[in-house]
């Protein structure tokens, strides 16, 4: 590791006001490239610290120690006059605020953008909600799920004529993290040359639609509302899960140079010019009798034979592999997609490892994830809080 460079984000202060997963995700991508992270927890703390349906050492869940390394922790209970004062005098020394109640909660708190604005022109203050600070649904309370099926994803998961199924992993919630995570740097950016910040309003809802590339631009070219795919592609055919003789693997042949080659390596050259699968429409067109003929020939060989086969002649090939397979095979490890951090109470705890790397300031994991309040008495000391402060904390 090159440590001779600061990282990126040294010397900017965030306060992580959010709770769960979208806000806490963000700050840590934040914390993670070298940004002063506090998070600011009500006296019983994040509510995924208690998350989860298995215990661990202490009383943090492993979600919470997912998702929160690189922060410090501070405990201050918004609904009293006191304690509204740290904040104030917290936020005057920030940069970015992520907060994550739903809309209205803040202003009634006195925590609201207009509120820190008055003090403090230049923060950046992100506003992280189900379906965002305004609309007919912005009062709703709002979790990745409802994000995914309000936004139309739910629509186009799962296999045509099945029961609804959203997706495996939480693409709502992450995906707002990641779009507020860019549009905080890009505002904050911005204040450094006007001197003034701005309100970010990212929501889970408008992050899931903003997936819905390929899906939209089918509907928007041809007036069909998309459906359920199953593994397959609205743009390409063979592109999806097929079966082998010992089970699935996924392949694309997605092109008309790669469906040549897959052509070739089944030795079924009638199929390169055959009147049903010429073209990527054609393909397109009659993908279902165009899989159960190629899975009459993939049923012959098992699936490691011809993912070599494929890669060998160049066609894009891989196995369908559990989490455990997929973060300690080979590449996974090489990536470093788990590592441990050391905690007080759990002693080497597994966190999922930085999803890009920074080659020339690599991030760095400096603080564990924090305990419930304890940074509370080097917090208060900094912005010059009375004595007694951090104890009455």
């Amino acid at each position: 590791m090159n440590h001779a460079r600061q990282l990126p984000l040294q010397g900017i202060r965030v306060l992580d006001v959010s709770q769960v997963m979208a806000g806490p995700f963000a700050c840590m991508l934040l914390a993670d490239l070298g940004a002063d992270v506090i998070k600011v927890e009500p006296p019983g703390g994040d509510q995924t610290r208690g998350a989860m349906g298995f215990k661990m050492k202490g009383p943090d869940s492993m979600g919470f120690l997912n998702m929160n390394r690189n922060k410090r922790s501070l405990t201050l209970d918004l609904k009293t006059e006191e304690d509204r004062a740290s904040f104030y005098k917290l936020a005057q020394t920030a940069d970015v605020i992520v907060e994550n109640y739903r809309p209205g909660a803040v202003q009634r708190l006195g925590i609201d953008y207009e509120s820190i604005r008055k003090i403090h022109p230049k923060i950046v203050y992100v506003s992280i909600s189900g379906f965002g600070q305004s609309g007919p649904w912005a009062e709703r309370p709002g979790f990745d799920l409802m994000a995914q099926a309000m936004s139309g994803v739910m629509s186009v998961t799962g296999y045509p004529g099945e029961k609804p199924v959203k997706a495996g992993v939480p693409v709502a919630d992450i995906g707002c993290a990641l779009f507020a995570t860019y549009a905080l740097l890009a505002a904050y950016i911005g204040a450094q040359k006007s001197g003034v910040g701005q309100h970010i309003d990212a929501s889970l809802f408008d992050a899931a639609m903003a997936f819905s590339v390929w899906d939209m631009s089918e509907y928007w070219g041809t007036g069909v509302p998309p459906a359920p795919l199953g593994t397959s592609n609205r743009m390409s055919a063979p592109y999806q899960a097929v079966k082998a003789r010992d089970g699935y693997f996924v392949m694309g042949a997605t092109n008309q140079k790669l469906w040549t080659r897959l052509c070739g390596l089944l030795q079924r050259p009638d199929l390169v010019e055959h009147a049903d699968y010429a073209s990527v429409s054609l393909r397109l067109k009659n993908r279902e009798a165009l899989i159960e003929a190629l899975e009459r020939e993939f049923g012959q060989r098992d699936s490691a034979d011809w993912i070599d086969a494929m890669l060998a002649a160049g066609i894009p090939a891989g196995p369908i592999l559990s989490y455990p397979e997929a973060f300690e095979g080979e590449h996974g490890t090489h990536r470093r997609m788990c590592m441990e951090i050391d905690h007080p109470i759990e002693g080497k705890v597994k966190n999922i490892g930085f999803p890009v790397k920074l080659l020339g300031t690599p991030q760095q994991v400096r603080r564990h994830p924090p305990l419930l309040g304890e940074h509370n008495e080097e917090i208060l000391a900094e912005i010059n809080m009375p004595a007694g402060a951090a104890e009455a904390l």
